[in-house]
Protein backbone atom coordinates (compact mmCIF):
# COMPACT_ATOMS: atom_id res chain seq x y z
CA UNK A 1 0.00 0.00 0.00
CA UNK A 2 1.07 3.46 -1.01
CA UNK A 3 2.18 6.20 1.77
CA UNK A 4 -0.79 9.06 1.48
CA UNK A 5 -0.25 12.89 1.55
CA UNK A 6 -2.87 15.34 2.25
CA UNK A 7 -2.13 18.74 1.49
CA UNK A 8 -4.11 21.43 0.16
CA UNK A 9 -2.85 25.31 -0.77
CA UNK A 10 -5.85 26.58 1.36
CA UNK A 11 -4.02 26.37 4.15
CA UNK A 12 -1.79 29.36 2.79
CA UNK A 13 -4.89 31.22 3.46
CA UNK A 14 -3.70 31.45 7.42
CA UNK A 15 -1.69 34.13 7.40
CA UNK A 16 -0.60 35.36 10.89
CA UNK A 17 1.13 38.61 9.16
CA UNK A 18 4.16 39.66 8.11
CA UNK A 19 7.39 38.29 9.75
CA UNK A 20 5.28 35.54 11.85
CA UNK A 21 7.60 32.52 12.61
CA UNK A 22 4.17 30.06 11.50
CA UNK A 23 3.73 31.47 7.98
CA UNK A 24 2.27 30.69 4.67
CA UNK A 25 5.75 29.76 3.23
CA UNK A 26 6.04 26.65 5.21
CA UNK A 27 3.34 25.23 3.41
CA UNK A 28 5.33 26.10 0.06
CA UNK A 29 8.57 24.92 1.86
CA UNK A 30 7.68 21.02 2.22
CA UNK A 31 5.64 20.95 -0.50
CA UNK A 32 7.86 22.03 -2.92
CA UNK A 33 10.53 19.88 -1.50
CA UNK A 34 8.65 16.93 -1.86
CA UNK A 35 7.79 17.51 -5.29
CA UNK A 36 11.26 18.08 -6.66
CA UNK A 37 12.55 14.87 -4.56
CA UNK A 38 9.65 12.99 -7.00
CA UNK A 39 8.05 11.75 -3.53
CA UNK A 40 4.97 13.36 -4.38
CA UNK A 41 4.89 11.34 -7.71
CA UNK A 42 5.17 7.99 -5.33
CA UNK A 43 2.60 9.10 -3.12
CA UNK A 44 -1.65 8.78 -2.98
CA UNK A 45 -1.83 12.13 -2.74
CA UNK A 46 -5.70 13.22 -1.32
CA UNK A 47 -7.49 16.03 -0.58
CA UNK A 48 -8.68 17.24 2.53
CA UNK A 49 -12.45 18.12 3.43
CA UNK A 50 -13.71 20.69 5.86
CA UNK A 51 -14.33 19.78 9.68
CA UNK A 52 -17.85 20.43 10.81
CA UNK A 53 -18.09 22.42 14.18
CA UNK A 54 -20.00 19.47 15.94
CA UNK A 55 -16.95 17.02 15.23
CA UNK A 56 -14.38 20.29 16.30
CA UNK A 57 -16.55 19.49 19.67
CA UNK A 58 -15.33 16.72 20.33
CA UNK A 59 -12.68 17.84 21.64
CA UNK A 60 -13.18 21.36 22.01
CA UNK A 61 -16.25 23.60 24.15
CA UNK A 62 -18.90 24.57 21.97
CA UNK A 63 -18.42 28.24 23.50
CA UNK A 64 -15.05 28.28 22.38
CA UNK A 65 -15.29 27.24 19.15
CA UNK A 66 -18.70 29.82 18.16
CA UNK A 67 -16.31 32.13 19.99
CA UNK A 68 -12.94 31.86 17.38
CA UNK A 69 -15.82 31.63 14.44
CA UNK A 70 -17.32 35.50 15.93
CA UNK A 71 -13.45 36.76 16.57
CA UNK A 72 -11.93 35.66 12.96
CA UNK A 73 -14.96 36.62 11.29
CA UNK A 74 -15.45 40.06 12.89
CA UNK A 75 -11.92 40.76 11.63
CA UNK A 76 -9.68 40.24 14.88
CA UNK A 77 -5.54 39.55 14.21
CA UNK A 78 -5.01 37.54 17.06
CA UNK A 79 -7.70 35.23 19.06
CA UNK A 80 -8.58 36.45 22.53
CA UNK A 81 -7.74 33.26 24.30
CA UNK A 82 -4.40 33.30 23.54
CA UNK A 83 -1.26 34.21 21.69
CA UNK A 84 -2.57 33.16 18.17
CA UNK A 85 -2.75 35.24 15.18
CA UNK A 86 -5.33 35.21 12.63
CA UNK A 87 -6.15 36.34 9.32
CA UNK A 88 -10.09 36.63 7.73
CA UNK A 89 -9.96 32.76 6.73
CA UNK A 90 -8.36 31.55 9.30
CA UNK A 91 -11.44 29.70 10.91
CA UNK A 92 -12.40 27.77 7.77
CA UNK A 93 -8.39 26.75 6.83
CA UNK A 94 -8.23 25.15 10.22
CA UNK A 95 -11.40 23.27 9.45
CA UNK A 96 -9.51 21.97 6.48
CA UNK A 97 -6.49 21.19 8.83
CA UNK A 98 -8.87 18.93 10.86
CA UNK A 99 -10.31 17.60 7.96
CA UNK A 100 -7.33 16.79 6.11
CA UNK A 101 -6.46 14.57 9.05
CA UNK A 102 -9.67 13.00 9.41
CA UNK A 103 -9.45 11.94 5.57
CA UNK A 104 -5.96 10.32 6.46
CA UNK A 105 -7.05 8.38 9.45
CA UNK A 106 -9.76 7.06 6.69
CA UNK A 107 -6.73 6.13 4.20
CA UNK A 108 -4.84 3.83 6.74
CA UNK A 109 -8.36 2.51 8.52
CA UNK A 110 -9.89 1.59 5.21
CA UNK A 111 -7.10 0.13 3.38
CA UNK A 112 -5.72 2.95 1.01
CA UNK A 113 -2.63 3.71 2.35
CA UNK A 114 0.37 2.12 4.80
CA UNK A 115 0.53 4.70 6.43
CA UNK A 116 -0.17 9.05 5.71
CA UNK A 117 1.36 12.43 6.32
CA UNK A 118 -0.80 15.52 6.90
CA UNK A 119 1.08 19.12 5.57
CA UNK A 120 -1.23 21.22 7.61
CA UNK A 121 -1.26 24.64 8.95
CA UNK A 122 -2.35 26.10 11.47
CA UNK A 123 -0.42 23.53 14.37
CA UNK A 124 -2.75 22.35 16.64
CA UNK A 125 -1.13 20.53 19.84
CA UNK A 126 -0.83 23.59 21.98
CA UNK A 127 -5.02 23.96 21.48
CA UNK A 128 -6.88 23.06 24.33
CA UNK A 129 -10.34 22.22 24.64
CA UNK A 130 -11.22 25.95 25.74
CA UNK A 131 -8.35 28.28 24.70
CA UNK A 132 -6.25 28.19 21.70
CA UNK A 133 -2.77 29.18 21.84
CA UNK A 134 1.18 29.17 20.39
CA UNK A 135 -0.01 29.79 16.95
CA UNK A 136 -2.96 27.12 17.68
CA UNK A 137 -6.84 27.16 16.72
CA UNK A 138 -7.42 23.45 16.58
CA UNK A 139 -6.13 20.48 17.73
CA UNK A 140 -5.61 18.18 14.40
CA UNK A 141 -3.94 15.31 16.15
CA UNK A 142 -6.31 14.93 19.22
CA UNK A 143 -9.41 15.53 16.76
CA UNK A 144 -7.70 12.48 14.97
CA UNK A 145 -7.62 10.70 17.35
CA UNK A 146 -11.55 10.60 18.24
CA UNK A 147 -12.15 10.70 14.69
CA UNK A 148 -10.86 7.28 14.92
CA UNK A 149 -12.35 6.33 17.42
CA UNK A 150 -15.81 7.06 16.97
CA UNK A 151 -15.72 6.32 13.09
CA UNK A 152 -13.74 3.34 12.96
CA UNK A 153 -14.10 1.72 16.83
CA UNK A 154 -10.77 2.35 17.42
CA UNK A 155 -10.55 1.44 21.24
CA UNK A 156 -6.36 2.67 21.30
CA UNK A 157 -4.70 5.01 19.94
CA UNK A 158 -1.07 6.32 20.51
CA UNK A 159 0.30 9.95 20.00
CA UNK A 160 3.41 10.60 19.93
CA UNK A 161 4.73 14.26 20.04
CA UNK A 162 8.36 14.81 19.06
CA UNK A 163 8.17 18.44 18.51
CA UNK A 164 10.18 20.72 20.43
CA UNK A 165 7.63 22.24 22.67
CA UNK A 166 5.29 20.51 24.74
CA UNK A 167 1.72 19.72 23.24
CA UNK A 168 -0.42 20.94 26.59
CA UNK A 169 -3.05 20.98 24.50
CA UNK A 170 -3.33 17.41 23.42
CA UNK A 171 -2.49 16.52 27.39
CA UNK A 172 -5.26 18.41 28.69
CA UNK A 173 -8.16 16.75 26.42
CA UNK A 174 -6.87 13.41 27.02
CA UNK A 175 -5.29 13.77 30.86
CA UNK A 176 -8.37 11.97 32.52
CA UNK A 177 -9.01 9.10 29.33
CA UNK A 178 -6.97 6.21 29.36
CA UNK A 179 -7.84 5.03 25.23
CA UNK A 180 -5.17 7.83 24.48
CA UNK A 181 -1.83 7.49 25.14
CA UNK A 182 0.08 10.79 24.97
CA UNK A 183 3.93 10.38 24.40
CA UNK A 184 6.14 13.65 24.61
CA UNK A 185 9.76 14.46 23.86
CA UNK A 186 10.37 18.34 24.65
CA UNK A 187 12.77 20.82 25.27
CA UNK A 188 12.41 21.98 28.66
CA UNK A 189 11.82 24.51 29.99
CA UNK A 190 10.52 26.28 27.07
CA UNK A 191 7.15 27.71 25.75
CA UNK A 192 4.97 26.75 27.28
CA UNK A 193 6.25 25.26 30.28
CA UNK A 194 4.38 22.52 30.82
CA UNK A 195 4.83 18.44 30.39
CA UNK A 196 7.20 17.73 33.56
CA UNK A 197 7.60 14.16 34.23
CA UNK A 198 5.30 14.08 37.09
CA UNK A 199 2.46 14.78 34.71
CA UNK A 200 1.31 11.16 34.23
CA UNK A 201 -2.33 11.74 33.90
CA UNK A 202 -5.37 11.77 36.19
CA UNK A 203 -8.02 9.41 37.23
CA UNK A 204 -9.18 7.22 34.76
CA UNK A 205 -5.90 8.29 32.64
CA UNK A 206 -3.57 7.94 35.32
CA UNK A 207 -0.30 6.22 33.95
CA UNK A 208 -1.22 7.17 29.86
CA UNK A 209 0.67 10.40 29.96
CA UNK A 210 4.48 10.26 29.62
CA UNK A 211 6.30 13.40 29.50
CA UNK A 212 10.37 13.57 28.26
CA UNK A 213 12.02 16.24 29.06
CA UNK A 214 15.20 17.36 28.17
CA UNK A 215 17.54 20.75 28.13
CA UNK A 216 18.92 22.95 25.36
CA UNK A 217 21.50 20.26 23.02
CA UNK A 218 19.91 17.46 23.82
CA UNK A 219 19.64 14.95 20.21
CA UNK A 220 19.79 11.98 18.64
CA UNK A 221 21.11 10.47 21.74
CA UNK A 222 18.09 11.37 24.20
CA UNK A 223 15.21 11.13 21.63
CA UNK A 224 16.52 7.40 20.28
CA UNK A 225 16.78 6.22 24.14
CA UNK A 226 13.29 7.56 25.13
CA UNK A 227 11.85 5.69 22.05
CA UNK A 228 13.40 2.19 22.65
CA UNK A 229 13.78 2.57 26.72
CA UNK A 230 10.33 4.35 27.78
CA UNK A 231 7.92 4.41 25.00
CA UNK A 232 8.42 1.14 23.59
CA UNK A 233 8.16 -0.86 26.56
CA UNK A 234 4.44 1.14 27.67
CA UNK A 235 3.23 -0.06 24.59
CA UNK A 236 3.61 -3.59 24.86
CA UNK A 237 0.76 -3.01 27.61
CA UNK A 238 -1.16 -0.20 25.36
CA UNK A 239 -0.86 -2.41 22.38
CA UNK A 240 -2.54 0.16 20.38
CA UNK A 241 -5.06 0.40 17.27
CA UNK A 242 -3.97 3.52 16.02
CA UNK A 243 -0.47 5.66 16.24
CA UNK A 244 -0.41 9.36 15.69
CA UNK A 245 1.88 11.49 15.41
CA UNK A 246 2.58 15.06 16.00
CA UNK A 247 5.50 15.87 13.48
CA UNK A 248 7.18 18.71 14.85
CA UNK A 249 10.36 19.86 13.08
CA UNK A 250 11.27 22.89 15.26
CA UNK A 251 13.76 20.00 17.50
CA UNK A 252 15.95 19.96 14.31
CA UNK A 253 19.54 22.13 14.91
CA UNK A 254 18.95 25.52 13.71
CA UNK A 255 15.58 25.98 14.31
CA UNK A 256 14.73 29.60 15.29
CA UNK A 257 12.39 28.73 18.19
CA UNK A 258 13.63 25.73 19.46
CA UNK A 259 17.43 24.93 20.78
CA UNK A 260 17.64 20.88 20.10
CA UNK A 261 19.45 18.98 17.65
CA UNK A 262 18.21 16.60 15.87
CA UNK A 263 19.27 15.93 12.07
CA UNK A 264 17.23 14.68 8.96
CA UNK A 265 18.83 11.53 9.57
CA UNK A 266 17.48 11.53 13.18
CA UNK A 267 14.13 12.31 11.73
CA UNK A 268 14.52 9.56 9.37
CA UNK A 269 15.37 6.85 12.26
CA UNK A 270 12.80 8.14 14.32
CA UNK A 271 10.43 7.70 11.65
CA UNK A 272 11.52 4.42 10.92
CA UNK A 273 11.11 3.26 14.99
CA UNK A 274 7.45 4.47 14.61
CA UNK A 275 6.93 2.40 11.45
CA UNK A 276 7.76 -0.92 13.37
CA UNK A 277 5.84 0.00 16.55
CA UNK A 278 2.86 0.57 13.82
CA UNK A 279 3.72 -2.55 11.64
CA UNK A 280 4.30 -4.61 15.35
CA UNK A 281 0.90 -3.68 17.06
CA UNK A 282 -1.41 -2.06 14.10
CA UNK A 283 -1.38 -3.48 11.23
CA UNK A 284 1.16 -0.30 9.73
CA UNK A 285 -1.46 2.38 10.50
CA UNK A 286 0.24 5.20 11.18
CA UNK A 287 -0.93 8.79 10.73
CA UNK A 288 1.79 12.07 11.03
CA UNK A 289 0.35 15.61 11.16
CA UNK A 290 2.72 18.63 10.71
CA UNK A 291 3.50 20.60 13.69
CA UNK A 292 6.29 23.03 14.28
CA UNK A 293 9.41 23.71 12.20
CA UNK A 294 10.39 27.24 11.54
CA UNK A 295 13.84 27.37 9.63
CA UNK A 296 11.84 27.13 6.18
CA UNK A 297 15.23 24.97 4.28
CA UNK A 298 15.19 22.81 7.62
CA UNK A 299 11.98 22.55 7.87
CA UNK A 300 11.51 21.16 4.10
CA UNK A 301 15.08 19.29 4.10
CA UNK A 302 13.38 17.18 7.54
CA UNK A 303 9.88 16.73 6.54
CA UNK A 304 11.28 15.13 2.80
CA UNK A 305 13.33 12.81 5.16
CA UNK A 306 10.24 12.02 7.35
CA UNK A 307 8.50 11.15 4.25
CA UNK A 308 10.62 9.49 2.44
CA UNK A 309 10.96 7.13 5.06
CA UNK A 310 7.34 6.61 5.47
CA UNK A 311 7.28 5.79 1.68
CA UNK A 312 10.73 3.21 1.22
CA UNK A 313 10.90 2.28 4.80
CA UNK A 314 10.73 -1.35 6.62
CA UNK A 315 9.74 -2.85 3.72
Amino acid sequence: MPTAIIADPISKQHDPGWNHPESPERFDAVWRALRNEGLLDMALTLAPRRATEEELAWCHDPDYIAQVRHEIQSGMTQVSTGDTAVSIRSYEVAQYAVGAVFRAVDAVMEGEARNAFCAVRPPGHHACPGRGMGFCLFNNVALGARYAQKRYDVERVLIVDWDVHHGNGTQDIFYEDSSVFYFSTHQAPLYPFTGWEDERGRGSGEGATLNLTFPAGAGRAEIMDALENKLEPAMEVLRPDLICLSAGFDSRRDDPLGHMQLTDTDFRDMTSFMMRLADTYCDSRLVSVLEGGYNLHGLASAATAHVRELIFGNR
